[in-house]
Protein backbone atom coordinates (compact mmCIF):
# COMPACT_ATOMS: atom_id res chain seq x y z
CA UNK A 1 0.00 0.00 0.00
CA UNK A 2 1.31 3.61 -0.76
CA UNK A 3 0.61 4.83 2.88
CA UNK A 4 3.70 2.60 3.99
CA UNK A 5 5.83 3.25 1.56
CA UNK A 6 5.64 7.08 2.58
CA UNK A 7 7.19 8.45 5.51
CA UNK A 8 5.31 10.01 8.38
CA UNK A 9 8.42 11.73 9.03
CA UNK A 10 7.19 15.54 8.73
CA UNK A 11 10.81 17.53 9.76
CA UNK A 12 12.01 16.50 5.55
CA UNK A 13 9.21 17.18 3.34
CA UNK A 14 9.51 14.18 0.37
CA UNK A 15 9.36 15.37 -2.96
CA UNK A 16 6.72 14.70 -5.39
CA UNK A 17 6.02 15.68 -9.57
CA UNK A 18 2.63 16.51 -10.07
CA UNK A 19 0.80 14.89 -13.49
CA UNK A 20 -2.40 17.28 -14.05
CA UNK A 21 -4.55 15.06 -15.96
CA UNK A 22 -7.09 16.83 -18.23
CA UNK A 23 -9.37 16.42 -21.15
CA UNK A 24 -8.21 19.74 -23.46
CA UNK A 25 -11.18 21.56 -21.86
CA UNK A 26 -12.53 23.44 -18.72
CA UNK A 27 -9.98 25.03 -16.62
CA UNK A 28 -6.72 23.54 -16.25
CA UNK A 29 -4.57 25.70 -14.77
CA UNK A 30 -7.44 25.88 -11.67
CA UNK A 31 -7.22 21.72 -11.50
CA UNK A 32 -3.63 22.01 -11.40
CA UNK A 33 -3.80 24.64 -8.58
CA UNK A 34 -5.88 22.58 -6.72
CA UNK A 35 -4.12 19.22 -7.00
CA UNK A 36 -1.02 21.27 -5.84
CA UNK A 37 -2.77 22.48 -2.67
CA UNK A 38 -3.89 18.97 -2.41
CA UNK A 39 -0.38 17.96 -2.52
CA UNK A 40 1.11 20.64 -0.06
CA UNK A 41 -1.70 20.32 2.52
CA UNK A 42 -0.41 16.23 2.77
CA UNK A 43 3.59 17.91 3.43
CA UNK A 44 5.14 16.93 0.46
CA UNK A 45 7.23 19.55 -1.48
CA UNK A 46 6.17 19.69 -5.11
CA UNK A 47 9.13 20.03 -7.41
CA UNK A 48 7.03 20.22 -10.42
CA UNK A 49 3.80 20.21 -12.41
CA UNK A 50 3.04 19.11 -15.71
CA UNK A 51 -0.19 19.08 -17.50
CA UNK A 52 -1.06 15.80 -19.54
CA UNK A 53 -3.84 15.89 -22.18
CA UNK A 54 -5.82 12.72 -21.87
CA UNK A 55 -8.81 11.83 -24.18
CA UNK A 56 -8.47 8.00 -24.46
CA UNK A 57 -6.49 6.66 -21.27
CA UNK A 58 -3.74 4.22 -21.96
CA UNK A 59 -4.58 1.13 -20.97
CA UNK A 60 -0.74 0.44 -19.06
CA UNK A 61 0.74 4.04 -18.16
CA UNK A 62 -3.23 6.04 -18.18
CA UNK A 63 -1.14 8.50 -20.02
CA UNK A 64 0.59 8.09 -23.21
CA UNK A 65 4.14 6.66 -23.85
CA UNK A 66 5.72 9.23 -25.22
CA UNK A 67 4.39 11.16 -21.18
CA UNK A 68 5.93 8.27 -19.65
CA UNK A 69 9.14 8.57 -21.39
CA UNK A 70 9.09 12.54 -20.52
CA UNK A 71 8.64 11.51 -16.46
CA UNK A 72 11.39 8.97 -16.90
CA UNK A 73 13.60 11.99 -18.16
CA UNK A 74 12.41 14.14 -15.06
CA UNK A 75 12.81 11.79 -12.92
CA UNK A 76 16.85 11.63 -13.88
CA UNK A 77 16.74 15.29 -13.60
CA UNK A 78 14.96 16.22 -10.73
CA UNK A 79 14.90 13.12 -8.72
CA UNK A 80 11.65 13.51 -6.48
CA UNK A 81 10.07 10.69 -4.17
CA UNK A 82 6.47 9.78 -5.31
CA UNK A 83 4.47 10.95 -8.49
CA UNK A 84 0.80 12.18 -7.62
CA UNK A 85 -1.42 12.03 -10.41
CA UNK A 86 -4.91 14.24 -10.62
CA UNK A 87 -6.88 11.26 -11.27
CA UNK A 88 -7.94 7.67 -9.82
CA UNK A 89 -6.14 4.93 -11.66
CA UNK A 90 -6.24 0.92 -11.84
CA UNK A 91 -4.05 -1.05 -9.60
CA UNK A 92 -2.51 -2.66 -12.79
CA UNK A 93 -1.49 1.15 -14.54
CA UNK A 94 -0.77 2.08 -10.67
CA UNK A 95 2.00 -0.95 -10.66
CA UNK A 96 2.99 -0.58 -14.51
CA UNK A 97 3.86 3.28 -14.13
CA UNK A 98 5.57 3.30 -10.81
CA UNK A 99 7.90 0.12 -12.25
CA UNK A 100 8.39 1.83 -15.22
CA UNK A 101 9.27 5.52 -13.44
CA UNK A 102 11.02 4.19 -10.05
CA UNK A 103 8.60 6.21 -8.18
CA UNK A 104 5.79 5.43 -5.93
CA UNK A 105 2.46 6.53 -7.41
CA UNK A 106 -0.40 8.59 -5.46
CA UNK A 107 -4.36 8.80 -7.22
CA UNK A 108 -6.24 11.54 -6.14
CA UNK A 109 -8.26 9.37 -3.72
CA UNK A 110 -4.85 8.50 -2.51
CA UNK A 111 -3.38 11.51 -1.84
CA UNK A 112 -7.05 12.65 0.00
CA UNK A 113 -6.73 9.56 2.11
CA UNK A 114 -3.23 10.72 3.24
CA UNK A 115 -4.13 13.91 4.22
CA UNK A 116 -7.20 13.46 6.02
CA UNK A 117 -5.04 10.54 7.92
CA UNK A 118 -2.91 13.66 9.05
CA UNK A 119 -5.78 15.65 10.25
CA UNK A 120 -8.24 13.29 12.06
CA UNK A 121 -7.33 13.47 15.56
CA UNK A 122 -11.31 12.12 16.91
CA UNK A 123 -11.91 8.30 17.84
CA UNK A 124 -14.38 8.49 15.44
CA UNK A 125 -12.19 10.23 12.63
CA UNK A 126 -9.62 7.84 13.08
CA UNK A 127 -11.71 5.05 12.72
CA UNK A 128 -13.46 6.38 10.01
CA UNK A 129 -9.99 7.10 7.80
CA UNK A 130 -9.07 3.63 8.79
CA UNK A 131 -11.67 2.13 7.38
CA UNK A 132 -11.85 4.42 4.21
CA UNK A 133 -7.96 3.05 3.75
CA UNK A 134 -8.47 -0.29 4.17
CA UNK A 135 -11.28 -0.41 1.52
CA UNK A 136 -9.00 1.31 -0.78
CA UNK A 137 -6.64 -1.40 -0.03
CA UNK A 138 -8.82 -3.78 -0.59
CA UNK A 139 -8.34 -3.22 -4.52
CA UNK A 140 -4.51 -3.14 -4.63
CA UNK A 141 -3.84 -5.95 -2.04
CA UNK A 142 -1.82 -7.93 -4.65
CA UNK A 143 0.23 -4.23 -5.00
CA UNK A 144 0.61 -4.13 -1.03
CA UNK A 145 1.93 -7.56 -0.72
CA UNK A 146 4.64 -7.15 -2.81
CA UNK A 147 7.27 -9.68 -0.81
CA UNK A 148 5.01 -12.49 -1.62
CA UNK A 149 6.27 -12.58 -5.06
CA UNK A 150 9.28 -13.64 -3.39
CA UNK A 151 7.68 -16.37 -1.59
CA UNK A 152 8.24 -20.25 -3.47
CA UNK A 153 5.87 -22.86 -3.83
CA UNK A 154 5.30 -25.88 -1.66
CA UNK A 155 3.84 -28.89 -1.56
CA UNK A 156 0.06 -29.68 -0.70
CA UNK A 157 -0.63 -25.98 -1.22
CA UNK A 158 -2.30 -24.66 -4.19
CA UNK A 159 -0.01 -21.97 -6.04
CA UNK A 160 2.53 -22.55 -2.89
CA UNK A 161 2.43 -20.58 0.43
CA UNK A 162 2.55 -17.12 -1.77
CA UNK A 163 -1.26 -17.62 -2.12
CA UNK A 164 -2.31 -19.19 0.65
CA UNK A 165 -0.61 -15.99 2.98
CA UNK A 166 -2.33 -13.33 0.75
CA UNK A 167 -5.73 -15.33 1.20
CA UNK A 168 -4.74 -14.99 5.37
CA UNK A 169 -3.99 -11.15 4.61
CA UNK A 170 -7.04 -10.95 2.68
CA UNK A 171 -9.52 -12.26 5.33
CA UNK A 172 -7.23 -10.32 8.46
CA UNK A 173 -8.19 -7.34 5.63
CA UNK A 174 -11.97 -8.62 5.72
CA UNK A 175 -12.34 -8.86 9.66
CA UNK A 176 -10.53 -5.45 10.41
CA UNK A 177 -13.28 -3.66 8.44
CA UNK A 178 -15.92 -5.57 10.10
CA UNK A 179 -14.92 -4.34 13.29
CA UNK A 180 -14.67 -0.62 12.06
CA UNK A 181 -18.28 -0.80 10.77
CA UNK A 182 -19.63 -2.70 14.11
CA UNK A 183 -17.41 0.56 15.74
CA UNK A 184 -18.76 2.71 13.64
CA UNK A 185 -21.85 1.92 13.92
CA UNK A 186 -22.28 2.45 17.94
CA UNK A 187 -20.66 4.89 17.80
CA UNK A 188 -23.62 6.33 15.44
CA UNK A 189 -26.17 4.77 17.27
CA UNK A 190 -24.65 7.24 19.56
CA UNK A 191 -24.96 10.08 17.63
CA UNK A 192 -28.22 9.21 16.43
CA UNK A 193 -29.81 9.15 20.41
CA UNK A 194 -28.11 12.71 21.18
CA UNK A 195 -29.83 13.92 17.74
CA UNK A 196 -33.21 12.18 19.01
CA UNK A 197 -32.77 14.53 22.58
CA UNK A 198 -32.28 17.57 21.03
CA UNK A 199 -35.53 17.31 18.83
CA UNK A 200 -37.36 16.13 21.73
CA UNK A 201 -36.12 19.55 23.23
CA UNK A 202 -36.98 21.07 20.07
CA UNK A 203 -33.58 22.60 19.49
CA UNK A 204 -33.06 24.17 16.68
CA UNK A 205 -29.76 22.33 14.69
CA UNK A 206 -27.41 23.79 11.94
CA UNK A 207 -24.83 22.65 9.65
CA UNK A 208 -22.19 24.95 7.95
CA UNK A 209 -20.93 23.22 5.34
CA UNK A 210 -18.74 24.06 2.21
CA UNK A 211 -15.79 23.50 -0.81
CA UNK A 212 -12.86 23.02 1.53
CA UNK A 213 -11.09 26.26 2.20
CA UNK A 214 -14.51 28.45 1.71
CA UNK A 215 -13.73 29.51 5.65
CA UNK A 216 -16.03 27.58 7.32
CA UNK A 217 -14.34 27.27 10.48
CA UNK A 218 -13.20 30.86 10.71
CA UNK A 219 -17.47 31.22 9.85
CA UNK A 220 -17.59 28.75 12.98
CA UNK A 221 -15.24 30.65 15.27
CA UNK A 222 -16.54 34.30 14.49
CA UNK A 223 -20.27 32.94 15.81
CA UNK A 224 -19.60 30.67 18.41
CA UNK A 225 -16.35 32.58 19.77
CA UNK A 226 -14.94 29.24 19.67
CA UNK A 227 -11.41 28.59 18.53
CA UNK A 228 -11.28 25.38 16.84
CA UNK A 229 -8.23 24.90 14.32
CA UNK A 230 -8.64 27.07 10.65
CA UNK A 231 -5.97 28.10 8.37
CA UNK A 232 -5.67 28.90 4.59
CA UNK A 233 -5.19 24.91 3.65
CA UNK A 234 -7.68 22.38 1.92
CA UNK A 235 -8.85 20.21 4.75
CA UNK A 236 -7.71 22.05 7.49
CA UNK A 237 -10.15 20.11 9.51
CA UNK A 238 -11.83 17.22 9.62
CA UNK A 239 -13.87 16.22 12.64
CA UNK A 240 -17.37 17.79 13.21
CA UNK A 241 -17.25 19.73 16.17
CA UNK A 242 -20.93 20.90 17.93
CA UNK A 243 -21.58 23.79 19.92
CA UNK A 244 -24.67 25.68 21.20
CA UNK A 245 -25.40 29.33 19.91
CA UNK A 246 -27.32 31.91 21.81
CA UNK A 247 -28.70 34.74 19.74
CA UNK A 248 -31.15 37.00 21.73
CA UNK A 249 -33.69 36.70 21.44
CA UNK A 250 -34.14 33.15 20.35
CA UNK A 251 -33.69 29.88 22.82
CA UNK A 252 -30.10 28.67 22.44
CA UNK A 253 -29.52 26.20 18.79
CA UNK A 254 -26.50 23.91 18.27
CA UNK A 255 -24.42 24.81 15.09
CA UNK A 256 -21.70 21.91 13.65
CA UNK A 257 -18.97 22.83 11.69
CA UNK A 258 -18.62 19.84 9.01
CA UNK A 259 -16.13 18.54 6.86
CA UNK A 260 -15.46 20.04 3.51
CA UNK A 261 -15.72 19.27 0.14
CA UNK A 262 -14.09 18.82 -2.65
CA UNK A 263 -14.49 17.90 -6.37
CA UNK A 264 -14.83 13.94 -7.00
CA UNK A 265 -14.66 13.44 -3.18
CA UNK A 266 -13.93 9.47 -2.81
CA UNK A 267 -17.02 7.54 -2.82
CA UNK A 268 -14.87 5.29 -0.06
CA UNK A 269 -14.71 8.58 2.13
CA UNK A 270 -18.37 9.59 0.95
CA UNK A 271 -19.40 6.17 3.14
CA UNK A 272 -17.13 6.09 5.88
CA UNK A 273 -17.43 9.45 6.53
CA UNK A 274 -21.55 9.42 6.92
CA UNK A 275 -22.09 8.82 10.19
CA UNK A 276 -20.47 12.95 10.15
CA UNK A 277 -21.99 14.40 7.22
CA UNK A 278 -25.32 12.92 9.41
CA UNK A 279 -25.07 15.77 11.00
CA UNK A 280 -25.67 17.93 7.85
CA UNK A 281 -28.54 15.39 7.20
CA UNK A 282 -29.96 15.82 10.32
CA UNK A 283 -29.83 19.47 10.52
CA UNK A 284 -32.94 21.89 10.09
CA UNK A 285 -30.86 24.32 8.49
CA UNK A 286 -27.68 24.97 6.14
CA UNK A 287 -24.90 27.10 5.70
CA UNK A 288 -23.27 27.34 2.78
CA UNK A 289 -20.09 29.11 2.65
CA UNK A 290 -18.59 29.93 -0.71
CA UNK A 291 -15.06 31.76 -1.24
CA UNK A 292 -17.20 34.43 -3.09
CA UNK A 293 -13.02 35.59 -4.60
CA UNK A 294 -12.27 32.23 -6.22
CA UNK A 295 -12.98 32.10 -9.75
CA UNK A 296 -14.25 28.74 -9.43
CA UNK A 297 -16.88 29.40 -7.19
CA UNK A 298 -20.19 28.68 -9.44
CA UNK A 299 -18.28 24.99 -9.69
CA UNK A 300 -17.66 24.58 -5.86
CA UNK A 301 -21.51 25.40 -5.59
CA UNK A 302 -23.01 22.48 -8.11
CA UNK A 303 -20.17 20.29 -6.37
CA UNK A 304 -21.26 20.65 -2.95
CA UNK A 305 -24.92 21.04 -3.87
CA UNK A 306 -23.97 17.38 -5.48
CA UNK A 307 -22.80 15.91 -2.38
CA UNK A 308 -25.29 17.15 -0.51
CA UNK A 309 -27.72 15.03 -2.88
CA UNK A 310 -25.81 12.18 -2.57
CA UNK A 311 -26.22 12.19 1.28
CA UNK A 312 -29.70 13.34 1.06
CA UNK A 313 -29.25 16.46 2.85
CA UNK A 314 -30.45 18.46 -0.47
CA UNK A 315 -33.93 19.10 0.46
CA UNK A 316 -32.75 21.04 3.72
CA UNK A 317 -33.47 24.54 3.63
CA UNK A 318 -30.07 26.58 2.83
CA UNK A 319 -28.77 30.04 3.21
CA UNK A 320 -25.90 31.12 1.15
CA UNK A 321 -22.75 32.67 2.40
CA UNK A 322 -20.16 34.43 0.31
CA UNK A 323 -17.47 34.67 2.14
CA UNK A 324 -14.41 36.81 2.16
CA UNK A 325 -15.63 40.29 0.57
CA UNK A 326 -12.79 41.73 2.53
CA UNK A 327 -10.53 40.30 -0.21
CA UNK A 328 -12.43 42.61 -2.49
CA UNK A 329 -13.02 45.71 -0.44
CA UNK A 330 -17.24 45.03 -0.86
CA UNK A 331 -20.14 45.72 1.79
CA UNK A 332 -22.10 43.06 3.43
CA UNK A 333 -25.40 42.81 2.33
CA UNK A 334 -28.04 40.34 2.21
CA UNK A 335 -31.35 38.68 -0.16
CA UNK A 336 -34.40 37.13 0.41
CA UNK A 337 -36.18 34.70 -1.91
CA UNK A 338 -39.88 35.23 -3.02
CA UNK A 339 -41.08 33.75 0.76
CA UNK A 340 -38.93 36.66 2.12
CA UNK A 341 -36.32 34.72 3.61
CA UNK A 342 -33.03 35.40 3.82
CA UNK A 343 -30.94 33.14 1.45
CA UNK A 344 -27.87 34.89 0.62
CA UNK A 345 -25.43 37.13 2.17
CA UNK A 346 -22.53 38.76 1.48
CA UNK A 347 -20.14 39.20 4.70
CA UNK A 348 -16.42 38.61 5.97
CA UNK A 349 -15.92 36.19 8.82
CA UNK A 350 -12.27 37.22 9.01
CA UNK A 351 -13.57 40.62 9.58
CA UNK A 352 -17.29 39.73 11.47
CA UNK A 353 -18.12 42.05 8.62
CA UNK A 354 -21.90 41.12 7.65
CA UNK A 355 -22.05 38.37 10.49
CA UNK A 356 -25.01 40.26 12.15
CA UNK A 357 -27.08 39.48 8.75
CA UNK A 358 -26.45 36.04 9.21
CA UNK A 359 -27.52 36.09 12.90
CA UNK A 360 -30.39 37.55 11.74
CA UNK A 361 -31.39 34.48 9.74
CA UNK A 362 -30.64 31.99 12.12
CA UNK A 363 -33.04 34.00 14.25
CA UNK A 364 -36.00 34.36 11.58
CA UNK A 365 -35.34 30.87 10.39
CA UNK A 366 -35.47 29.45 14.62
CA UNK A 367 -38.52 31.63 14.74
CA UNK A 368 -40.11 30.08 11.89
CA UNK A 369 -39.11 26.15 13.33
CA UNK A 370 -40.63 27.26 16.39
CA UNK A 371 -43.93 27.82 15.09
CA UNK A 372 -43.88 25.11 12.42
CA UNK A 373 -47.14 23.62 13.67
CA UNK A 374 -49.06 26.91 12.99
CA UNK A 375 -51.48 26.83 10.51
CA UNK A 376 -50.01 29.57 8.14
CA UNK A 377 -46.36 28.07 8.22
CA UNK A 378 -45.23 27.13 4.87
CA UNK A 379 -45.05 23.20 4.82
CA UNK A 380 -42.18 23.89 1.68
CA UNK A 381 -40.12 25.63 3.97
Amino acid sequence: MVQKQISTNHLKKESVLIINIHDGYGHIEYDQNEIVELAKSANFEVIKAIDVKVVTPNPSFYIGKGKVDEVKELKTILNFDHIVINQDITPAQEKKLSDITKSTIIDRTNLILIIFSQRAKSYEGRLQIELAQLEYLSTRLVRGWTHLERQKGGIGVRGGPGEKQIELDRRMLRDRVKQLKEKLKKLTQQRAMQRQRRRKSGVFTVAIVGYTNAGKSTLFNELTKHKIYAADQLFATLDTTSRKLFIPPVTPLVISDTVGFIKNLPTTLIESFKSTLEESTNADLLIHVVDSTNEEKHDHINQVNKILREIDADKIPQVLVLNQIDKNNTLPQKDRDEYDRINRIELSAKTGHGVEFLKQALVEYEANFNNREKPNYDENF
